[in-house]
């Protein structure tokens, strides 16, 4: 069972993203933009106090028509946070995202802040953990016949020349 250190060692941009909790949410928007992501972890002198999202931008300032360059980013956040550790289990973050409908877990290890997991990563890792029971057993139904063609259809297996034939 994979752990929240070992989802995190395989993302290719591992980069957390902050800001702080009296900026305006209009630069928080921006960050968010500039840097590709859905959420932010909110601090207060370095500490986590919150995170604010696209969602809490859309709820709390564009539907009860706030103006984001004077409403702050405390204003808005979801707090308190809940978050996840290295050794937490992906099934674990899986559950904990599905059950509380959250994206975007930070994860603190001896009370720092040393990632963000969300649900496209552990989408990602699920793919890649079932990719590889796939391919587990395609070995061992095939045996020692390894050069013979396989009918499943994954991405590291070509389609048998029959059934190439017919959809071509």
């Amino acid at each position: 069972m994979a752990t929240v250190k070992q989802v995190l060692k395989a993302k290719s941009d591992a980069a957390v993203h902050t800001i702080d909790a009296e900026a305006s949410v209009y630069e928080a928007v921006a960050l968010m933009s500039r840097a590709e992501v859905g959420a932010l972890v909110v601090t207060v002198g370095g500490a986590v106090c919150g995170i604010v999202t696209e969602r809490d931008y859309a709820r709390k300032v564009i539907l009860q028509d706030k103006a984001s360059r004077t409403t702050t980013v405390c204003e808005i956040m979801t707090a308190p946070i809940m978050s996840v550790s290295l050794r937490t289990s992906a099934d674990e973050c899986m559950a904990m995202m599905t059950q509380q409908r959250i994206r975007h877990l930070p994860v603190i290890e001896g009370g720092r802040l040393v990632g963000m997991i969300s649900i496209g990563d552990m989408v990602r890792h699920l793919i890649e953990e079932q990719q590889f029971a796939i391919d587990q057993l395609e070995t061992y139904v095939r045996g020692a016949h390894s050069e013979l063609p396989t009918c499943a259809l994954t991405r590291r297996s070509a389609i048998p020349q029959t059934l190439a034939a017919r959809f071509a």
